[in-house]
């Protein structure tokens, strides 16, 4: 109660006082209002480049990845277009998290990020001269907002001209905001001369990078800080080296959080590269800033600090690329033994029967959702692809423990005395099982796909529908294994008769339905084979059916099976039925969908996607 008291009564007591210190400064409302615009034009910017790009851009980055130099030059370019690294960064986390591009690439991509951000700087240095851009950004807000009436197209590219505008108003208030609000301050008066000194701008630019979530808006307020003299160039430098700290703890902890091993060594690889880089840049920061002084004045900028920032941020930039460029190999070589994958086991559901006085185990929740997925339509749908190959897996274990089977009876000679065995004592419930296992990673699968919020073509659009039907099937083939199980349970514990008999007979149909789905699925064959098979499979079900149903009215003739036995075995064969059909609809969709064969061959699994054990 007193933790959920805190967690409410926070955010009131921050908003009140942020509202205090609103009034209190006018200058600090006007350097405020600037940084939420200029941050609101860039989420702008980068919403309406995402829906003009379609899946253009996840494209590129699935084919820019053959080479490391094209993997850099993807980097810089998409960080120079987003103009947000952090962005770059995590759509690369969700690519390698969901097997669309190999690690070696990411790493590229994470070092051409880093340059790309430099551009950026150069452009909100030379915005930050003595030039209002508020009369250009007048115009544009009009256009923006005209062009957001014609059409899906003309939206995305009107959010875009708008964000370019509000960042050009956010430039002009954070400027006018410095001027007003930091007139009587001075942080030239800690010179950055001394160590301490440097460590202190270096921790400011780090914390405001991890608060604003963005390096581009830290630099954004230095540039106007040095530019109203209220910090000096040796400071400034050292926040930029911050700003890189800053954006490699954020990035390194959302892909850490993912859970996935390639996420969690990407994210690894950006911290290192960002902290290797800021600790040569400070080792170095002397020669370096010598170095941009004299480069400076060599082209007759000496007395411009602002393009001076941005020349060093550029330098040392390059300067990592450098260090780390010839380690690649290496580097995915460690981070491989550092965080090695976690072998999928062979069997998933491994508890035992669950006593009075055990406690219940956690249940299964989805593997391969991670968040950050769904920044990219084809790393969300090779995501799903892969939690479905995952739910598969549970429905097929679980369907086996609802003929008390074990589930290593899916491969290999059909032991015929465990077909004609009572159940075990010990026997796992599949209702339990299903509550456990299947109904958590149901759930996750549903809101992932209720979360994608990108645009679509008709593509994707039918292969998210796909894997919703896909998805039901599943679900619905265990639920009419509950079913079944129960009247397995109570006729394979009695003494040899028709009735138990008739059972073992359905029990064994059913195990040599789901080994011939399961094989079916794993066999290479062309279509037109592939399709005889599965009608052979069709109609060999059917004939099961029709033989079933005679030997019954058979044995009723005969009065070795009573009404009661006989309309247990009708409604049971009715789910062994349905448990087929639902299963053989699972693997049609897996097998029709264009888009999920062509996730498969990206994410080079050889596993199966679905039913795959």
């Amino acid at each position: 109660m007193l933790s959920r008291l805190l967690k409410l009564s926070l955010p009131v007591f921050g908003f009140l006082i942020l509202s205090w210190s609103f009034w209190s400064s006018e200058g600090w409302l006007q350097l405020c209002a600037g940084l939420a615009l200029f941050l609101f034009g860039m989420q702008c910017l980068e919403e309406g480049l995402r829906e003009l790009a379609g899946g253009k851009l996840e494209e590129l980055l699935g084919r820019s990845t053959s080479t490391s130099g094209k993997a850099l030059l993807f980097g810089i370019g998409g960080t120079m277009l987003l103009q947000s690294t952090t962005l770059v960064s995590l759509l690369t986390i969700a690519f390698i998290s969901t097997g669309l591009i190999q690690l070696a690439g990411g790493i590229a991509i994470l070092f051409g990020a880093n340059l790309g951000a430099s551009f950026g700087i150069w452009l909100l240095a030379l915005a930050g001269q003595n030039i209002s851009l508020s009369p250009l950004a007048l115009p544009l807000l009009v256009f923006g907002v005209l062009a957001g009436f014609n059409g899906p197209k003309s939206k995305a590219a009107g959010r875009i001209v708008l964000g370019i505008a509000f960042i050009f108003l956010g430039i002009d208030g954070i400027k006018e905001g410095f001027s007003a609000f930091g007139a009587g301050m001075d942080l030239t008066a800690y010179q950055a001369d001394g160590l301490a000194g440097q460590l202190l701008f270096v921790a400011v630019g780090t914390l405001l990078t991890m608060v604003l979530q963005s390096s581009h808006a830290t630099l954004m307020l230095t540039l106007a800080a040095l530019a109203s003299g209220q910090v000096d160039l040796a400071q400034s430098l050292a926040v930029a080296i911050g700003a890189n700290i800053g954006s490699a703890v954020t990035t390194g902890i959302m892909g850490a959080l993912g859970g996935n091993r390639s996420g969690q060594r990407l994210a690894l690889v950006h911290v290192l590269f960002n902290l290797g880089t800021a600790v040569a840049a400070f080792i170095l920061l002397q020669p370096l800033g010598w170095l941009v002084l004299w480069a400076s004045g060599l082209v007759g900028l000496g007395d411009n600090s602002l393009l001076q920032l941005a020349l060093f941020h550029t330098l040392f930039n390059a300067l990592g690329v450098a260090l780390f460029w010839f380690w690649q190999a290496r580097l995915v070589t460690l981070l491989q033994r550092w965080l090695p994958d976690i072998e999928e086991p062979e069997v998933l559901i491994t508890e035992l029967a669950v006593s009075e006085q055990q406690p219940e185990p956690l249940p299964t929740r989805a593997r391969y959702l991670e968040e950050q997925a769904l920044d990219s339509v084809d790393a969300a749908a090779s995501a799903v692809t892969r939690e479905l190959r995952h739910m598969g897996r549970l429905s097929m274990e679980v369907i086996c423990h609802a003929l008390y089977l074990p589930v290593e009876q899916l491969e290999g000679p059909i032991d015929e005395h465990l077909l004609n065995a009572a159940p075990d004592a010990h026997a796992l419930d599949a209702d339990v099982l299903y509550r456990r296992h299947i109904k958590g990673v149901y759930s996750d699968l549903l809101s992932f796909m209720g979360r994608m919020h990108l645009p679509q073509d008709e593509a994707h659009q039918a292969f998210w529908m796909s894997c919703q039907v896909v998805s039901l099937q599943l679900v619905d083939a265990v639920k009419d294994a509950k079913h079944l199980q129960k009247n397995l349970r109570h006729y394979l514990r009695q003494e040899e008769s028709v009735a138990r008999t008739s059972y073992v007979e359905l029990r064994r149909h059913l195990l040599e339905t789901l080994r011939e789905l399961r094989a079916l699925h794993r066999a290479e064959l062309p279509e037109t084979l592939w399709r005889e098979r599965m009608q052979w499979l069709d109609q060999n079900g059917a004939d099961f059916d029709g033989e079933f149903r005679k030997r019954l009215f058979m044995a009723v003739r005969s009065k070795q099976l009573d009404g009661l036995q006989t309309s247990s075995l009708m409604n049971d064969l009715g789910y062994a039925s349905r448990i087929f059909q639902s299963l053989r609809n699972a693997l049609l969709l897996g097998e029709s969908e264009e888009l999920a064969r062509l996730l498969r061959n990206e994410d080079d699994l050889e596993e199966p996607l679905l039913l795959g054990i």
